[in-house]
């Protein structure tokens, strides 16, 4: 076969391909999420309308775990990013009184599931990283 028949070839497979199920699937997992971690953060200090904006709502939860903000640069660095993002999900699981397993399982693990559960539970907010904050 020719370079020419499998670049035809590619070009129809290609064409036949309909991505318009994963948008919309990612689309209405973005809205979701962005509820969830709304209620979340109506529940602290920050406005909710940060839940929809990307990189600030990384810097939020950051800021809800107890971190300083400068410290949501560390979701750039691969396998860094896995290990913050575990020690996040247990300081924002503090904050609102869960505890370990609830923070590795549905703070980290099935994040969604998690802060839907914080976000429309009766968690109530600590303080950033569950210490309470001094009057």
């Amino acid at each position: 076969m020719e370079f020419s028949t499998l670049l035809a070839a590619s070009d129809d497979l290609v064409a036949t391909q309909d991505y318009s199920g994963s948008i919309w699937g990612s689309l209405v997992g973005y809205v979701i999420w962005a509820i969830a971690l709304w209620l979340v953060f109506a529940k602290t200090d920050y406005p909710g309308w940060a839940a929809i904006v990307p990189i600030y709502n990384a810097y939020v939860l950051v800021k809800i775990a107890g971190y300083h903000g400068a410290t949501v640069l560390l979701y750039l660095i691969p396998i860094v990013n896995i290990v913050f993002s575990i020690f996040v999900a247990f300081r924002v699981g503090a904050a609102f009184g869960k505890g370990g397993a609830f923070s590795f399982f549905l703070l980290w693990l099935f994040s969604l599931i998690g802060y839907l559960i914080i976000g429309l539970g009766s968690s109530k907010y600590v303080g950033p990283g569950g210490r309470a904050a001094v009057a």
